[in-house]
């Protein structure tokens, strides 16, 4: 359901780093080296710090965030590295210590903190598996407050820049909640409620606007045979038209969906580094297959 943004008065924040805070006294020729899990965080880190701030990403244009192991370049990129700006995605789970590990002096903040997670949801009806969702990017009233929590981070490590990442925030906010009214309109008067994909990666969009997503993926796996006969009986029951896809996954489940229901193909990327441009991208493409 919709959700109302929730300013929050960060005093001291320290988001619970895993590593005493410290400040950097720059000079105007200094940047800030900060590294992010995601693309999209970097666009939030450019957003706010803009030229102030070089961002290094480790998940690239293709990669897998739930299975991925940064290269040795990228380890050695850490050491350039003030501030690391976790968000919650599967692979910092082992990686983050090593990280820590190899650049002792390394900042580990949570972008994340006090964001409301959903279980990650499989199949029809969204039964949940355990697992949390680490999606919450796609989420816009989540992203108000990961905007929120980065520039509170970058405060706190460089205060003398203060006024320009509070300004740069207060633009970034304002476009946030622009999207957000944008997206809500594309639904307004639409019926059909309920959507179809591969990889349950839009949980968070479905619970901000209101949507039912059915996902073929079952914790990673394939679907049974059973499951993928109520998937094609739901694709009739719903009129759904349309599947979506993320061009890393291929799946032999959804060939044989598409030749049993004609349903049409549509790749989307929910980590495309342009946040703001790629979110409408999506939200068009859903409103157009839920007419």
């Amino acid at each position: 359901m919709k959700k109302k943004f929730i300013i929050l008065l960060l005093i001291g924040f320290l988001l619970g780093a895993c590593s005493p805070q410290k400040e950097i006294s720059q000079t105007a020729e200094e940047e800030l080296g900060i590294s992010v899990s995601v693309l999209p965080q970097a666009y939030f880190v450019e957003r706010i710090a803009g030229e102030l701030a070089l961002v290094n990403v480790m998940v690239g244009p293709g990669d897998d965030p739930h299975s991925y192991e940064p290269t040795p370049n990228q380890m050695r990129l850490l050491d350039e590295t003030d501030l690391y700006l976790s968000i919650g995605v599967e692979f910092e789970d082992a990686w983050l210590p090593r990280f820590q590990n190899a650049n002792p002096e390394l900042l580990i903040t949570d972008m994340s903190a006090g964001v409301e997670r959903i279980p990650m949801a499989f199949g029809h009806e969204g039964e949940a598996h355990g697992e949390l969702d680490p999606h919450i990017w796609l989420s816009p009233t989540r992203v108000h407050l990961l905007a929120q929590n980065t520039a509170s981070a970058l405060i706190a490590l460089d205060s003398s820049r203060k006024p320009v990442y509070e300004e740069n925030l207060d633009q970034f906010l304002a476009d946030i909640e622009a999207l957000d009214n944008y997206i809500d309109n594309l639904f307004k008067g639409i019926k059909k409620r309920q959507f179809l994909t591969f990889h349950p990666a839009w949980g968070y969009f479905a619970d901000d606007y209101d949507l039912e997503m059915i996902s073929i993926e079952v914790g990673g796996q394939e679907p049974s045979a059973e499951l993928l006969a109520e998937i094609i009986r739901l694709v009739d029951t719903y009129e759904i038209e349309a599947i979506f896809l993320q061009r890393e996954f291929s799946s032999n489940s959804v060939q044989a969906l598409i030749e049993e229901t004609g349903v049409e193909m549509i790749v989307l990327d929910p980590l495309a580094e342009d946040w703001l441009a790629n979110m409408k991208i999506m939200a068009d493409a859903f409103a157009e297959a839920l007419q």
